[in-house]
């Protein structure tokens, strides 16, 4: 090969690595929130993947804000390239706190999700304004070692508490399999918003019992969210009644 032929070829393949890292899809980064697992985001993620986007399903501790955001920040740390960061209820939380200081996070993305401001906890936000009835239908109290409590929703109250919109068989398995978290994590109070300074978009239902629509509402305005959709009628796991929206509103925060 003469040497001009050799350089031409050098700069055909630095050129298609160019364009091809233009061309990469961020990673989306899913964080589940409280009473509920990765596999919550099954839905979206088939989706996703068919799209070409590359996705991880972050596992969320539910233990504290602090500590499960450093968990969650430890996976942003892992990757590279651009990543849209997305939480679900209490997740929204964690993200909020996980994407200071990563520059490769983009956007952040809130599916029926708290975004608190500085000094707020999630609980406080929830009760905000009427509506909620999570507490009705918490199970007893499991008392940690450390003196903490976890709680859970009661698997008989789990369906038309949580997840309405989804089957009964299906919300069986999701109240069987669901996570606790702890009563610290949801009065932990956050710290500087990474929402002041990145692009946010909403999602909720407005049948959710967990978290009223008027206070996500109020959330997505204040964060000044690009785009808010609200589903007629769904329940607080939207992500798992309603996959196609939700991954949608991802996708348009991708681009």
């Amino acid at each position: 090969m003469s040497k001009f032929a050799t350089t031409f070829a050098l700069a055909g393949a630095l050129f298609s690595g160019t364009a091809a890292a233009q061309d990469a899809k961020p990673t989306i980064v899913l964080v589940h929130g409280a009473f509920a697992d990765s596999s919550s985001w099954n839905g979206v993620i088939g989706i996703l993947k068919k799209d070409g986007y590359p996705v991880v399903a972050a596992a969320n501790p539910l233990r504290s804000v602090s500590s499960d955001a450093a968990s969650v920040s430890s996976v942003l740390g892992g990757i590279n390239g651009p990543v849209v960061l997305v939480g679900h209820s209490y997740g929204g939380q964690v993200i909020t706190t996980a994407a200071t200081g990563h520059d490769n996070v983009k956007s952040l993305v809130y599916v029926a999700a708290f975004a608190p401001d500085k000094g707020e906890a999630a609980a406080e936000l929830a009760g905000k304004f009427p509506g909620g009835t999570l507490g009705e239908a918490l199970a007893i109290p499991v008392t940690l070692a450390d003196g903490g409590i976890d709680l859970s929703i009661d698997q008989a109250k789990f369906h038309q508490q949580f997840a309405h919109d989804v089957s009964a068989e299906q919300a069986v398995l999701m109240g069987a399999g669901q996570r606790p978290i702890t009563e610290a994590a949801l009065t932990e109070k956050s710290g500087e918003p990474a929402w002041k300074a990145l692009p946010s978009f909403f999602i909720y239902g407005d049948g959710d019992r967990n978290i009223p629509a008027a206070s996500l509402a109020f959330m997505a305005e204040r964060a000044g969210s690009k785009r808010t959709v609200v589903v007629k009628g769904a329940s607080h796991v939207v992500m798992v009644s309603q996959p196609e929206a939700v991954a949608e509103l991802i996708e348009e925060a991708a681009k």
